[in-house]
């Protein structure tokens, strides 16, 4: 964060003050005191089982300078000074309001920061994940850990950027039309990435036409000049580049002809793609020579009608080995080749940086427990990326492939038609035993007995941890999945020893 008085943090964030503030630097926002640093801006939110008002004193021995409260006695009360509190109608707008000038600071003061801005229904933490790693050649990356991307996690994000910050990667959420509307007005992006419009939070928007207009919004909050980087092989986003009101789009895919694609897709033992890189008309060194080149940042790469790879340049085209579960990767990768070209970034650095492994916790991680190989992608869910990670199980290990699979949330009337056509996924992948959690699951669970699968329905993920023993006894793979509220996640972790 750019260092702040107390004076600049009152008006930014529109506030009022408890009592005439004491004259300090503000250097950080937290909204967690076990985060809290000297000169840290506690936000004090009530949260569904502990209100932080009542550790406004404990934030302050911690060494907040600030307390940034919906309820000044609350926070007094709870032992913060009057003077240190700051009262706003509503945290997250105000951390919002703090974020966007903290940005302008730091783009004052840093006139070669960039900011790209990551979405779409599957992979965004996955892509942002791998542009963190990549830009780092250009300097110091500020992204955010796990999925901080809706209106208060996206703030806290941008509110780590300070004057070093070279890059900001910034993911963004959207489970109703004009969330992203409004991130965008706290971090208008440089570089606008839309990865896929699928089948999430069908309920919330109420049809997948919905879902489109809603990521849309990412391209149309571009800053002057902007890049959008688009899915050619997605009609509705590619249809996105009549949104973009000034600046140029790129795009990537595997099957349209795109600006960044891949040609020889392998799929090693270990589940890793490789695949040979093709940037605009593939005209690039070999992989050995790029990879010994001169790291210095090469500028974006020119507009360029899009052009599938033609047989004379393909062989001088760079080889990339993810470091990254599953063939599905691999359009992630073209989505975070294409952001980072256009950010500046050199080749060697875009190759380098695609054999990062996973970065955050929960998505794709692969690891043995016993005589079992686990695979860990159960921080969130909907019938597209079910559809991978369970060709992920077909793909990987020997003996007996299992599943735990939690319920997919937010799908509103599509819910039980979505579950229930996970089935043939189920049988192309070898799966014969599943261990379905949650009411919405349960219908799943029927259909693959009768498809011959041994398959259990339970109530919650604790009772699908009971039945651990009997999966990890033998040769096999396990697949560990759901959406976030399935808490199926626990198992995982548990089984990680975290």
């Amino acid at each position: 964060m750019i260092p702040m008085s107390s004076a600049e943090v009152i008006a930014a964030v529109a506030g009022t003050a408890l009592a005439p503030l004491s004259d300090s630097e503000v250097t950080g926002a937290v909204i967690d005191t076990r985060a809290i640093t000297p000169g840290a801006l506690f936000a004090a939110v009530k949260g569904a089982r502990v209100d932080a008002n009542t550790l406004s004193g404990q934030a302050r021995a911690a060494g907040a300078s600030l307390i940034l409260t919906e309820d000044g006695p609350a926070a007094l009360a709870g032992g913060a000074e009057a003077e240190r509190i700051i009262v706003v109608d509503n945290i997250p707008a105000a951390l919002g309001r703090l974020a966007r000038h903290n940005l302008e600071l730091a783009r004052q003061l840093n006139p070669d920061l960039r900011v790209i801005a990551v979405t779409g229904s599957v992979g965004k933490t996955t892509t942002k994940d791998l542009l963190a790693a990549i830009c780092r050649e250009r300097g110091d990356v500020v992204a955010p850990p796990g999925s901080l991307n809706n209106e208060i996690g996206l703030p806290l994000t941008v509110l780590r950027v300070d004057a070093s910050t070279s890059t900001l990667v910034a993911e963004m959420g959207a489970d109703h039309i004009g969330n992203l509307a409004y991130l965008t007005s706290i971090a208008p992006p440089d570089i606008a990435v839309v990865l896929v419009v699928a089948r999430a939070h069908l309920g919330e928007f109420g049809g997948i036409e919905n879902v489109a207009r809603a990521k849309a919004e990412l391209v149309e909050g571009l800053r002057e000049d902007g890049i959008a980087i688009l899915n050619a092989d997605d009609p509705r986003v590619a249809a996105m580049a009549g949104r973009v009101a000034s600046g140029r789009v790129r795009t990537f895919g595997r099957v349209n002809p795109a600006d960044v694609t891949a040609t020889d897709i392998a799929l090693g033992s270990d589940g890793r793609a490789s695949f040979t890189l093709h940037m605009n008309d593939g005209a690039a060194s070999s992989a050995s020579a790029v990879l010994s080149a001169p790291s210095a940042p090469s500028a974006p790469f020119a507009p360029s009608a899009p052009s599938a790879p033609s047989a004379s340049t393909a062989p001088s085209a760079p080889t990339v080995s993810l470091g990254l579960v599953g063939e599905h990767q691999v359009m992630n990768a073209l989505a975070a080749a294409a952001a980072a070209s256009a950010a500046g970034v050199s080749l060697p650095a875009i190759v380098a940086g695609l054999a990062s492994g996973p970065a955050s916790a929960h998505r794709m991680d692969v690891f043995r427990r016993g005589s079992t190989l686990i695979i860990d992608d159960s921080y969130n869910a909907n019938p597209d990326s079910m559809r991978a990670g369970i060709a992920v199980l077909g793909q990987l290990g020997n003996g007996r492939k299992a599943a735990i699979l939690g319920d997919m949330l937010e799908l509103g009337a599509a819910s039980r038609e979505e579950h229930l056509a996970l089935l043939p996924a189920l049988q192309a992948a070898g799966v014969s035993l599943l261990i379905a959690v949650g009411p919405h699951m349960a219908a799943l669970a029927a259909a693959a007995r009768d498809a011959g699968i041994t398959a259990r329905s339970v109530g919650a993920w604790e009772e699908a941890e009971a039945a651990l023993s009997d999966m990890l006894n033998e040769d096999g793979a396990l697949l560990i999945k759901g959406s976030h509220g399935s808490g199926v996640w626990h198992i995982a972790t548990r089984l990680k020893g975290e």
